[in-house]
């Protein structure tokens, strides 16, 4: 059972404000843009600090809208997210020795700036292996083995939306070397995979409080937050001009991870406006010029943000 109920009000919107971003951009495929959407109606149970217990949490029935949201693609740094959470699991249960400076400093900077360099201390963290030169045929299979511990851990979470995700890969500027080229796969078919739903299901179990634990789940929520105000000017990606956040206005919220490649340009957020209900957005976007452009997901933000005040 997918994790939100589908009802006709949210279907009809939905489907509007795909077919209002493709009349708009006449070059995005139809198979070129997946999406997940859910709303928080009141009262509302989440970015509450954990005031809820998990099972009482997960019982309580939220509406959402997915067109896709189930097909498998190439996260970029979104994946980020999921190291984010497994860091906070295994430090809680011992399995990292309680948090250095360094780790501390490397998951800020892979949250907030989006660090390539900071998640491959993270993801080295998580499965105590090492990037370099490729590996004799039994170390390497030890090595796959350790390094694929954060599926391990997603799937025995028993969430359908998790079955069919990857996440063992580090994120990289110019690419995989050495090991790290030999683990990805010679056509890339063991690289990172996600699905919209099951972004939505890890950042809605953050936003609810109840990912790991009450504080950890506030502590994660802190390095998400986003600021829509003097943002830089220098062309540089800030994870909101260009995604979610920069259709919004500025008395808005909004807690959020970008990715973005030459190929794609996605985000997934948690957003509150003034006096309205709060909801969950994730969009991803495939193509070339579907990740040049920083238009598309402000686009669908702004109507998003539209739908929500006319509900």
């Amino acid at each position: 059972m997918i994790f939100f109920n589908k009802d006709e009000q949210l279907e009809n919107l939905g489907n509007g404000i795909l077919d209002a971003t493709w009349a708009a951009f006449p070059t995005l495929a139809r198979n070129q843009i997946a999406l997940t959407w859910v709303i928080y109606d009141p009262p509302v149970l989440v970015n509450t600090g954990g005031a809820l217990t998990p099972n009482a949490f997960w019982e309580h029935p939220v509406r959402g809208f997915t067109y896709r949201g189930v097909e498998r693609i190439y996260p970029a740094s979104v994946v980020k997210l999921f190291y984010l959470v497994a860091v906070n699991e295994w430090l809680e249960k011992g399995m990292i020795q309680q948090p250095s400076k360094e780790l501390e400093r490397a998951l800020r900077d892979m949250i907030v700036d989006s660090s390539n360099d900071a998640t491959s201390l993270v993801v080295d963290s998580l499965s105590g292996t090492t990037s370099g030169p490729e590996l004799p045929i039994g170390p390497f299979e030890t090595w796959k083995y350790q390094r694929d511990i954060v599926n391990r851990y997603y799937q025995s979470l028993g969430w359908e939306e998790m079955e069919t995700i990857n996440i063992c890969q580090k994120t990289w500027g110019d690419g995989p070397y050495g090991r790290e080229r030999a683990f990805v796969g010679e056509l890339l078919e063991n690289r990172n995979m996600l699905t919209t739903n099951a972004i939505a299901r890890l950042l809605h179990s953050i936003v609810g409080g109840v990912a790991v634990s009450s504080g950890r789940s506030q502590a994660m929520m802190a390095l998400l937050k986003r600021t829509l105000k003097n943002l830089p000017t220098d062309g540089e990606e800030d994870q909101v001009t260009g995604f979610l956040g920069g259709g919004l206005a500025q008395n808005a919220q909004i807690w959020s991870k970008a990715g973005w490649t030459s190929q794609v340009r996605h985000d997934a957020a948690y957003i509150e406006l003034p006096n309205q209900r709060p909801y969950l957005l994730v969009v991803f976007t495939e193509g070339k010029a579907q990740a040049k452009s920083k238009a598309i997901l402000p686009f669908v933000s702004n109507l998003v943000a539209e739908a929500i005040a006319s509900l």
